[in-house]
Formats: structure tokens, sequence, C-alpha cells
């Protein structure tokens, strides 16, 4: 069964921090590149950070400097540190591999108040 499990998000004021968790399945997390994408109110979902098995990372510029990427190849979980966040960042953030399979997790939802 392939699985994608998030947690940690919530309601936060603006320059505020949060940690996303990702609980992957086996088969999606080995040695796949894995990722963090959001997805606003009316607008698509984008990736925003991604991270291969050994430890490279890349992130969108609109988050570039204030999330954090990583990942416990050992557990099959991926995390998104995020700190300075803005009203702009609130969206459901999902996790996948990169590229994305057919199969998404529920998401979690962050909101970033102003």
């Amino acid at each position: 069964q392939v699985t994608l499990v998030e947690s940690g998000g919530g309601l936060v004021q603006a320059g505020g921090s949060l940690v996303l968790s990702c609980a992957a399945s086996r088969s999606i997390f080995s040695r796949n590149v894995m990722g963090w994408y959001r997805q606003a109110p009316g607008k698509q979902r984008e990736l925003v950070a991604r991270m291969s098995s050994g430890g490279i990372t890349n992130y969108a510029d609109s988050v570039k400097g204030r999330f954090i990427i990583s990942r416990d190849n050992a557990k099959n979980m991926v995390f998104l540190q995020m700190s300075s966040l803005k009203p702009e960042d609130t969206a459901v953030y999902y996790c996948n591999q990169v590229p994305a399979t057919v199969y998404w997790g529920q998401g979690t939802q962050v909101t970033v108040s102003s």
C-alpha cells in the first residue's frame, strides 16, 4: 500500500514558524527525491522544496531562505521547517516524490495570519 501522511500544520502569525512532517511508505520514499508541494486557494499545486536521498536540496524562490527540507531515510520521513512565515504561505501542504506519483495524501493546512 502506498501511503503519504502529512501532519504539523496549523494557524500561525506572520513571522512565526512551523514544522511539517510526512510519513511515506517505503515504496514511495526509497531512493526517490522527496518534495513538499503546496496548493493555495484558487491556485495550482506547486513544488516548494525537494531533497534527494543524498541530501541535495532545492527550493522555490518564494520560500528560499525561509524553508528547510530534511529527511530521515531510515524512518521514511520527510520534514519541512518553515520560518518567517508570510500570509502568502497559506496553503495545503503535501509531500510526494519528485516527480510526483499519482498518489497523494490528505495534506496539512497551514494558515498564516497577518
